[in-house]
């Protein structure tokens, strides 16, 4: 598995895996295209060759991906998803030290994200990465309605 910058090939896949992580609240295919061609956003996908795709493009399968917005030196997470069968395999984890060092490359050295106060795997995640408790957005979730707990890291 490698883990390269989100290009437009991947498109197709990103979106479909968005729609599957995140139903109702899933980011459209535009969405996604728009952020590989703004200057502050930084998306990262990793993928594996597939034995036999032939609908997807040389046979790659993207397993998952994350992104993050760059407005000096803050970085906003925005999405992270992983594939369910690559799901507790690190693949997470290892996108998001990427997406991390490459951000910080960037100039950014703060990191703020949200995630739903009841995705505990994805809590540990990112409190192995080093990020800590800063607040909660009450009722920011919907489909179902569920609070967020908001997150920082300093580098």
């Amino acid at each position: 598995m490698w883990i390269t910058e989100l290009s437009e090939e991947d498109l197709d896949q990103a979106a479909a895996l968005e729609q599957d992580c995140f139903g109702s609240q899933a980011w459209s295919r535009q969405a996604l295209a728009d952020a590989v061609i703004n200057e502050n956003a930084l998306y990262l996908v990793m993928k594996k060759e597939a034995a036999y795709a032939p609908f997807q493009a040389a046979g790659q399968v993207l397993v998952g991906y994350c992104g993050v917005w760059i407005s000096f030196e803050e970085g906003e997470i925005m999405n992270v998803a992983v594939r369910k069968e690559f799901r507790q395999r690190g693949c997470a984890g290892r996108l998001m030290q990427e997406l991390l060092s490459r951000a910080k490359e960037r100039g950014a050295s703060r990191f703020i994200l949200e995630v739903r106060e009841g995705n505990l795997p994805a809590i540990r995640l990112y409190e192995s990465l080093g990020f800590e408790r800063a607040g909660i957005r009450k009722n920011f979730y919907s489909d179902p309605k569920e609070n967020a707990l908001i997150l920082l890291k300093e580098i």
